[in-house]
């Protein structure tokens, strides 16, 4: 049985874009997690550097305090990695999702990017055409 996608390039087209598009959502959200994490980390150290210097000359409930606030931004550092991790694993099952969709229905696929594409032309021309006013 031939392959459907074969009679179509455009369809083709598309599903190599929808793929390209997916790999570089995906890059830049596990960019953005690393940046954060490494981020979070170093202010972190920081932070403990500096209650270690201090650590010496604090009276005992201040001490207490910043060891709470230390678990507190520990604990908000592991929350916002587990969201993070979260919307990697959503990240992957949109362009998982949009794969199928046009690997499935590649016919439909190209007449929505056609679609789109004409909707973006169509704004791109009315701001052009306003702008010239």
């Amino acid at each position: 049985m031939k392959n459907p996608l074969s009679s179509h390039p455009q369809a083709q087209d598309t599903l190599s874009g929808a793929r390209h598009m997916s790999e570089q959502m995906l890059t830049g959200a596990e960019r953005a997690m690393d940046s954060t994490r490494s981020l979070a980390n170093d202010t972190l150290d920081r932070a403990e550097d500096k209650v270690r210097h201090l650590r010496g000359s604090i009276d005992p409930l201040v001490d207490k305090l910043a060891t709470q606030a230390q678990k507190l931004a520990r604990q908000s550092l592991d929350m916002a990695s587990e969201a993070s991790d979260r919307a990697q694993r959503s990240m992957h099952r949109y362009a998982d999702a949009t794969t199928r969709y046009v690997s499935n229905e590649p016919v439909k696929s190209v007449l929505i990017a056609a679609a789109v594409g004409a909707a973006v032309a169509l704004l791109v021309a009315s701001t052009v055409h306003r702008d010239k006013r």
